[in-house]
């Protein structure tokens, strides 16, 4: 309960102030009066009286009250941003960075919690987020700007301070860019006090940056730019340095090596690397540190590459010059995109031709050659019409085979000497195409009958036929006969199939089906008349596009060009090993023909351990822009998540799983950034130990209760200023003065 007193509630502010300046000019007049009269006695009681006399008269113009009023003091509310990166698990004395802020903010809440209102938040990648306890630190970035914007964008009641417990390396704004007076805060007027809790940089050697100077292009050599650091004083000199291309189908491969020399405790080093197929590729960069390392986590990086083609290098064989064949060959040749090698067999071995090798081929078919030391180096095969056993090409068939698993792609082009007349059945090649082929003798291998294919429910919605759709419209020429195929395999994607045949299962029989084959794709396309897209009363309609536009989509899906998937994968948030991780599945709007559909993931590590795949579930579904995933907490290393929608549409995406990743990269603190944003914004840093001397906002007092009582009535300030007024003119008189 406070008491205070005040002038009655009915005076005008102005009246009081003139009140009191009248006053004081009355007192100053009668001083001057007192100290200039010659003959006056007893000046002194004079005035005493007359003093009096203007107080009381001034006293019954105010009529002063007593107020009492009951107070409680609203604590000011203070926010406090707990950094929750990754950085903040690493090593500091016996604990980690994470420890330390935890004991710093228990510090807080026991020294100064009577004296505000204490809100905890942790950061990391985007908006902070409310905590009761502090979790352990699982963020891959540490977004100081985003976490500020969302304080200043979600409390209904702006902080009166703000509390920053943090290392300092924030990833926005970047802790590699010094940060001065001009740092802005959103919340304008608000101090942002800092507390670091490590100020000493580890003795460490990291690779802190790998990184591909340009674009990464399938075949070519390429500069990989490695950054290390050295830091806490570890001596480090010449720092051995190796790159693995980390591989689902066997060990790591070794591609490059060097040496840095440390120089100001940080190199620099490029390394040339050559990567030989398309697509996303895991490079592990690792050093060998010297003596004295006190952090293993960040001796190695794992850098995810995507590899482009300049232009894409296809192995076409072809057993006879037929108008498919040469309407394919012509197509492939003016894509300058395209680098073709291309083989036509015009004769079988058993033709008497009369005449030597040398006189029958420019030059000869280096089947072997081609399909063991060269093979590596195409992205796709095209075998069109081929027969493999007269030309000694079975043999080859496993590595073929090989070549596909291992991510190259495969087409198989029907006609008379194709799929199971061409005596590919009950071979290696023949497990990765994606039909069956029946070798029985009950097999005619074809039927010549004239037909029309028939699109099926997926074929309407596969991005890969979005060209020849957009261009004919579904319409498709009348083909001169089929090669017999099978059902296809359960992972295999039906596109056309025959209007009257059926497989031995009684399913309409493929035309036309793709498939991923582990790392690879293949298609199988039962006709060999695709030329009839560009001749044909459909092709006069379409002026010849639909055959270039068939398989412009063919080789696209088969080169996994992004314009052709259906489905796609990607982290949610970066990987961080042994923490639970989000994988995010996307596919193409209608391509679901049910309200959901299954979602099966398969994990492969790629260090070539020989730990089964770890097997995930989920459901997609069709109203749905993404699916998302959870996955287990992970090793550290490189994986590949072979994601499989329903029966038949796969995709593969490989990622990494690091201790720390770019949050550990650079293990040094940067408590400079603290002091400045404090400095910015009218705050005070302090160090962890020293929380409890951070400066609190005041209160502010809230009146829950308040009454006024006059002093005395109005009539007894009239009374007695009336008393004394004539004591005072009788005082005057009596003295000599009028």
């Amino acid at each position: 309960m406070n008491t205070s007193f005040a002038a009655h509630g009915d005076m005008p502010l102005w009246l009081i102030v003139a009140s009191i300046a009248l006053t004081l000019v009355t007192l100053a007049l009668l001083v001057r009066e007192l100290s200039t009269a010659k003959r006056m006695r007893n000046r002194l009681a004079v005035g005493a009286v007359g003093v009096l006399l203007f107080v009381l008269l001034l006293l019954a113009i105010l009529r002063p009250v007593r107020v009492t009023a009951h107070e409680t003091t609203l604590l000011p509310r203070v926010l406090v941003l707990i950094d929750s990166s990754r950085s903040m698990a690493l090593p500091r004395g016996g604990g980690l960075r994470m420890d330390t802020a935890r004991t710093a903010l228990e510090q807080l809440r026991s020294t100064l919690g009577k004296d505000a209102r204490f809100a905890t938040l942790q950061f990391g990648s985007g908006p902070a987020s409310a905590v009761e306890h502090i979790a352990e630190p699982v963020f891959a970035t540490s977004d100081f700007t985003s976490a500020l914007q969302s304080v200043g964008r979600t409390e209904h009641a702006s902080p009166d301070a703000l509390i920053v417990i943090s290392d300092g390396r924030f990833s926005d704004p970047s802790a590699d860019k010094p940060l001065d007076a001009s740092f802005s805060s959103p919340l304008k007027g608000i101090p942002i006090h800092t507390v670091a809790v490590e100020t000493r940089a580890p003795r460490d050697a990291q690779v802190r940056r790998a990184d591909l100077a340009g674009t990464a292009v399938a075949h070519v050599p390429m500069p990989l730019r490695i950054e290390l650091g050295c830091t806490g004083g570890l001596l480090c000199t010449d720092v051995p340095i190796s790159v693995r291309e980390l591989r689902d189908d066997g060990e790591p491969t070794t591609i490059a090596t060097g040496t840095a020399t440390v120089k100001d405790d940080r190199a620099s080093l490029e390394l040339s690397v050559t990567l030989n197929r398309a697509g996303t590729h895991l490079l592990e960069v690792s050093i060998k540190p010297p003596e004295g390392d006190t952090i293993a986590e960040n001796n190695r990086r794992i850098v995810p590459v995507l590899v482009k083609r300049e232009r894409v290098r296809i192995l076409h064989i072809a057993g006879r010059a037929t108008h498919d064949v040469r309407t394919l060959r012509d197509w492939l040749k003016a894509d300058a995109s395209v680098d073709l090698v291309s083989f036509f067999i015009l004769r079988t071995p058993t033709d008497d031709a009369k005449a030597t090798v040398s006189e029958l081929a420019l030059i000869e078919f280096p089947v072997d050659e081609l399909f063991t030391t060269h093979l590596p180096s195409f992205d796709a095969v095209i075998l069109q019409d081929f027969d493999a056993q007269p030309y000694g090409f079975e043999k080859h068939l496993p590595n073929l085979a090989s070549y596909v698993r291992r991510g190259g792609g495969l087409v198989m082009i029907g006609g008379p000497n194709s799929f199971v007349a061409g005596g590919y059945a009950n071979t290696a090649l023949a497990n990765v195409l994606p039909v069956t082929l029946d070798g029985s003798r009950s097999n005619p291998g074809a039927d010549p009958s004239e037909f029309i294919p028939t699109w099926t429910a997926e074929g309407r919605v596969a991005p890969l036929l979005d060209p020849i759709r957009n261009i004919t419209d579904y319409e498709l020429p009348p083909m001169p006969g089929t090669n017999i195929l099978g059902d296809a395999h359960p992972a295999a994607s039906v596109l056309w199939t025959h209007p009257s045949r059926r497989t031995a299962s009684g399913a309409p029989m493929p035309v036309l089906a793709v498939s991923d084959v582990e790392s690879g794709r293949s298609i199988a396309l039962g006709v060999d008349g695709g030329w009839l897209l560009q001749f044909s009363d459909v092709g006069v309609k379409t002026g010849g596009r639909g055959h270039g536009a068939l398989w412009d989509g063919l080789l696209g899906w088969l080169m996994r060009d992004p314009r052709f998937e259906a489905l796609t994968a990607g982290m949610a948030e970066p990987c961080i090993a042994q923490i639970p991780s989000t994988l995010a599945i996307r596919t193409i709007p209608g391509f679901l023909h049910r309200e959901t559909e299954p979602v099966a993931i398969d994990l492969v590590r790629l260090d070539g351990a020989k730990a089964p795949a770890p097997h995930f579930q989920g459901t997609m579904r069709a109203d749905q822009e993404r699916t998302l995933v959870s996955l287990p907490p992970l090793p550290s290393g490189g994986y590949s998540a072979i994601i499989r929608l329903g029966q038949t549409t796969a995709v593969r995406y490989e990622f990494a799983c690091e201790s720390g990743g770019d949050e550990w990269a650079d293990p040094r603190p940067a408590a400079e950034h603290l002091v400045a944003i404090a400095k910015a914004t009218g705050g005070t840093h302090v160090s962890a130990a020293d929380i409890t001397s951070l400066p609190m906002p005041k209160g502010v007092p809230l009146v829950s209760q308040r009454s006024t009582r006059p002093l005395a009535p109005a009539w007894v300030w009239a009374l007695s200023s009336a008393l004394v007024a004539g004591i005072f003119w009788w005082m005057r008189r009596e003295r000599g003065l009028r």
